[in-house]
């Protein structure tokens, strides 16, 4: 395994300057900010993805708008009384993407989403609260408990919402595979150990977060898609 200061130094020479290359970073949200972070705002960026999965990014973002009107800003518990044939009329409304199946995620997502604000208080606290050594336990957990959140749909939203995480790009699996540290499917149980645990050594090294160390190894690597790493 590299250690963190090479990959960095070959994404800054790659990009023209360490300058240059802190320009491009992001960071996620501070944990005060994730706390504050409120149900309707999960709820909108958890759909986004989830209406952008194998559609094109930019006309969903250009509709968000008429999405966020149609569906009360995404209120979770207007959306939890919402009946199947207001929904199903919903999901005809040529002001959004008319998609039912993806529809009626709003709506599951925002009973999953309710499951824990009863139990955690709310949905900022429980996001912030998640350790970022255990990212892959938190994508299992909206794999499981969500909605159309599996795959990368899930890890996407997170990084819309400011939780901190790093994602399963192009970049980063042929970055995995070219150095040998995996070698069998990406979203294997040994594939994903392997992952986080690497990630968690190089933020030992480098105290960045994962949202950056993952954006600088999409530099380093393949096609310099940072925002999708």
């Amino acid at each position: 395994m590299e250690k963190f200061h090479t990959i960095y130094r070959r994404a800054a020479q790659r990009k023209g300057s360490e300058a240059m290359l802190q320009h491009l970073l992001s960071q996620p949200k501070t944990h005060s900010e994730l706390i504050a972070t409120t149900s309707s705002e999960v709820l909108s960026e958890m759909s986004k993805k989830v209406f952008q999965s194998g559609f094109v990014w930019r006309v969903v973002r250009n509709k968000w708008p008429d999405f966020e009107e149609v569906f009360w800003g995404f209120d979770i518990q207007k959306l939890m009384m919402m009946p199947d044939d207001m929904l199903e009329k919903k999901a005809t409304d040529p002001k959004i993407i008319r998609n039912l199946n993806k529809v009626r995620t709003i709506r599951d997502n925002a009973f999953m989403l309710d499951d824990i604000i009863q139990a955690h208080g709310s949905v900022g606290q429980w996001l912030a609260d998640w350790p970022a050594e255990d990212t892959i336990g938190l994508w299992a957990y909206l794999k499981q408990h969500g909605s159309r959140l599996g795959g990368n749909t899930g890890p996407y939203a997170l990084r819309a919402i400011g939780k901190d995480t790093f994602i399963l790009s192009r970049d980063i699996e042929a970055y995995f595979r070219a150095h040998k540290l995996i070698d069998g499917g990406l979203n294997s149980k040994r594939s994903l150990t392997t992952i986080q645990d690497t990630f968690n050594q190089w933020q030992t090294e480098s105290g960045l977060s994962l949202q950056e160390i993952s954006q600088t190894i999409a530099y380093a690597t393949g096609d310099n898609v940072a925002g999708m790493a």
